[in-house]
């Protein structure tokens, strides 16, 4: 009696999922307000004058009936922008979304029980399947934490997302199916793709009602592995998912009319719980660089992992791994959670497996032969080599700034993620002496199905800071005021943004709306000053905070003379990932980064120099 009474009272992951607030619309004066005061850096006099014009005529004219109209939308949605959001940031994109959209980040093992080892995939990567395993079971059973901001419940959909989940081309607009299912809610499918050299294999994770354990993995993946390396490879028709949207929607409806099998084997990885990649590189990798694992899962052999897939778990033959997920079910604070949680418990064990050794009589991996043809065969090469044409222009690097982390900013008393934000800011201006227009992910989880907000970082406070940083006659006094002011104002944003006050999925709303019902576009979004600040996808800067734990991960730049900024802030270090193209001649992401962490401690400084 007394064990039924405690377990009725515990939380279930998604208890809460019907009492989440709704998203909110935000007043119009507001939003058009904050918008003005964000694009103040990238304009002179008369430009601004010009925009604010245009701003007001939009307010008092169409702007205000797009609003109307934007509030009926949202009393009849408890989110007015979640399949919007869906689809204009993710699925009628039609360029390829696997190198230009997908995410992905290094595992932190390496620092802990697993440094890089030949000779130990397969033992490492059994652990860690089986501690992910695990974290399905629990989420099954709604038994995984529910997270809070402060007092605050977040939406724990996301969650759903990380199984059994895959996007699925279309000739004009992608879907995501999603096959997870609570203990509640009925089976849930409970295979694991395995891709090793071209070839694509599936074994069941339950056998006879029960778990497979590291061993029995271990038998699977072994057996895998041994007929690989000495068979011939296979096609590599993961390689397909690669391609631009419409054109792997196209070959997919060619593969399923060579043959209706062809269809079930897709199926089957669409599916699945997610895809284990063995990856025959062995990429260098050190706590202070993970650069080549990093980018290797980023943009590794696109032959054993399936872009599509919200959860690629690559594991190389050095024991390093990697994982790589399609970004449109999911933002990588789900990912991150539950790769903690498998972290602590490997840490826990030791990177070992202390349980039994028996292995019981399963099922061998039955392996997934696709149907092609000549056709099929030559656009798996065409696919390949445009691949690595388009991947090998990319300056990817991951460092750690050693000198220090979150304990000494907090106790200068400083937001990290600020404090990181304003280094950057800084230090594009200082490479390229102008303000750089930047978009930081905020978290609007508080609000039913909440997604993210845009954070613009690049202030009038911010830009006022830097040019005192660069001008040699401003004081140190001087340049603390200011640094505290733009500070200020950042934390300001976020908490706004994180509240449902942030402006630009607002005006994206009012530009949708507009579109829906077919009236031209208004002037505001066609002005120089909305591209100019970023809007429309025109971000110079492209960044994220992936939390304060050991993990960090990184995608592409937003625009060709862009970057990508992706960092982690521990107690000691912050890893930062920062990506631009080779063939861009202004950018160089080496450099930037290199600039941020001297920007780190010239902040530093800032703060001590005031204490003296």
């Amino acid at each position: 009696m007394e064990k039924q009474v405690l377990e009725s009272s515990e939380e279930r992951t998604f208890q809460y999922q019907d009492s989440l607030p709704s998203l909110p619309v935000p007043p119009l004066d507001e939003s058009l307000s904050k918008y003005l005061d964000a694009v103040k850096p990238f304009l002179n006099q008369e430009e601004y004058q010009r925009t604010e014009d245009i701003v007001k005529k939009f307010e008092n004219g169409i702007g205000k009936e797009l609003h109307q109209k934007l509030l009926e939308r949202a009393k009849t949605r408890r989110n007015w922008l979640e399949d919007w959001w869906l689809n204009v940031a993710y699925l009628d994109l039609r360029i390829s979304t696997q190198i230009h959209c997908n995410m992905a980040g290094p595992g932190p093992y390496i620092e802990h029980c697993w440094p890089p080892k030949e000779g130990t995939q397969i033992e490492r990567a059994c652990v860690n399947i089986w501690h992910t395993l695990k974290y399905w079971d629990l989420l099954r059973a709604e038994k995984v934490t529910i997270e809070r901001s402060g007092n605050a419940v977040l939406d724990m959909n996301q969650f759903r997302m990380l199984f059994c989940t895959c996007r699925i081309p279309g000739v004009t607009r992608d879907s995501i199916g999603s096959y997870f299912k609570t203990e509640t809610e009925g089976e849930c499918p409970s295979h694991l793709i395995v891709m090793c050299r071209g070839r694509v294999f599936a074994f069941d994770t339950i056998h006879e009602g029960i778990m497979v354990t590291p061993p029995e993995i271990f038998r699977q993946l072994t057996y895998i592995q041994k007929r690989c390396h000495s068979e011939p490879d296979g096609p590599g028709v993961a390689a397909l998912t690669s391609n631009e949207r419409t054109k792997w929607a196209e070959l997919r409806e060619y593969l399923i009319s060579l043959d209706p099998k062809n269809l079930t084997l897709l199926e089957k990885i669409q599916r699945s719980l997610f895809v284990v990649c063995l990856d025959d590189s062995s990429p260098h990798a050190t706590p202070e660089d993970y650069t080549e694992v990093t980018r290797l899962g980023l943009v590794g052999d696109p032959t054993v992992r399936w872009g599509d897939k919200s959860y690629n778990s690559i594991f190389f033959s050095n024991g390093t791994c990697s994982a790589l997920c399609d970004h449109s079910p999911f933002d990588a604070m789900a990912l991150i959670t539950m790769l903690s949680y498998a972290e602590k418990k490997i840490i826990e064990n030791e990177g070992k497996w202390k349980g039994s050794d028996k292995v019981r009589d399963i099922p061998w991996p039955e392996e997934l032969v696709f149907t092609v043809d000549q056709k099929v065969i030559k656009e798996i090469e065409r696919t390949k080599e445009l691949y690595y044409k388009k991947v090998s222009d990319l300056h990817l690097v991951n460092y750690a700034f050693t000198s220090f982390g979150k304990a000494l900013i907090r106790k200068r008393k400083l937001h990290p993620d600020t404090f990181v934000q304003l280094a950057l800011q800084l230090a594009y201006y200082k490479c390229h002496g102008r303000p750089g227009c930047c978009y930081e992910t905020a978290m609007t989880r508080r609000f039913y199905h909440g997604r993210t907000e845009t954070i613009r970082p690049c202030t009038v406070e911010a830009v006022e800071w830097c040019r005192s940083m660069l001008d040699p006659s401003d004081s140190t006094y001087q340049r603390l005021q200011l640094m505290h002011k733009a500070f200020a104002k950042h934390n300001k944003m976020r908490k706004e943004c994180e509240n449902g006050k942030g402006f630009d999925r607002h005006l994206l709303g009012l530009l949708l709306i507009a579109q829906e019902q077919g009236l031209p576009v208004p002037e505001l979004y066609v002005d120089n000053a909305f591209t100019a600040s970023g809007g429309g996808g025109n971000f110079i800067l492209s960044t994220s905070l992936t939390g304060y734990t050991r993990f960090t991960g990184s995608a592409l730049p937003m625009v060709y003379h862009g970057y990508s900024f992706f960092y982690a802030i521990r107690d000691d270090r912050i890893i930062t990932t920062c990506s631009s193209w080779k063939s861009c001649p202004e950018t160089d992401a080496e450099v930037l980064c290199r600039t941020v962490f001297q920007c780190f401690q010239d902040m530093l400084q800032l703060t001590v120099a005031a204490q003296l």
